[in-house]
């Protein structure tokens, strides 16, 4: 199945949704995880891979965080998009699925929904958390919340409800305990594993860097 027009209109369509949006996740995010997407389904021979770069391209096609918190905002609009293009139902719905359960949420949450297509989105998009991008998107995000940079006597909440990490504005430091650490250990699949790897020693590397630079050592 020829699917690359289908690809090609989503393309066109996200850029035009996402033409003004935050830094940490504007097209060029989309486009990191699409390929990164596409990377990790070419190692997995039981994937949809139409659906995984659907669900790739459209997993933050209205991101909750810029919507007031609304959830289903996403998926109505992926589902009205797909609608428009004749997509089969049962696309449209797994796809819709992915972007869903796609986001890590805080709170120790777990999802009522799996498919591998899921993982490999899923993982794509956590790899885009990671390593040198992953701590340029921090950042960015930390500043169009104007949260501080680092303060040592507000240590980094580990117990976090989904709620309290929906609303957070602790320090962007903190984020790296809260979230980004974790993801090594959270992947799916086994390339997902192996490229978060090098990425996470990486952060672990910077924080080092950090640490040193505040305090006066280097």
């Amino acid at each position: 199945m020829n699917y690359t027009p289908i690809i090609e209109q989503t393309i066109s369509f996200v850029k035009s949704e996402l033409h003004d949006a935050e830094g940490g996740h504007d097209w060029f995010h989309i486009e990191r995880v699409w390929r990164n997407a596409q990377l990790i389904a070419a190692q997995e021979n039981d994937c949809d891979k139409l659906v995984v770069e659907l669900g790739a391209l459209l997993h933050d096609i209205a991101d909750s965080k810029f919507h007031d918190g609304n959830e289903e905002a996403g998926p109505i609009k992926a589902t009205t998009f797909l609608k428009g293009l004749g997509i089969d139902d049962s696309i449209i719905d797994h796809v819709v699925q992915i972007i869903r359960h796609v986001s890590y949420k805080g709170g120790h949450t777990t999802g009522s929904f799996n498919s591998i297509e899921l993982q490999i989105v899923q993982d794509a998009d956590r790899l885009d958390a990671l390593g040198a991008i992953g701590i340029a998107r921090t950042f960015n995000y930390g500043g169009y919340k104007n949260n501080v940079l680092y303060n040592p006597e507000i240590p980094p909440n580990l117990t976090m409800s989904k709620e309290e990490y929906k609303k957070g504005n602790n320090p962007t430091l903190n984020h790296f305990y809260e979230k980004l650490l974790l993801l090594k250990d959270l992947m799916n699949t086994s390339t997902g594993k192996r490229l978060a790897q090098s990425r996470h020693n990486f952060m672990e590397n910077f924080l080092e860097q950090f640490y040193a630079e505040w305090n006066g050592e280097q």
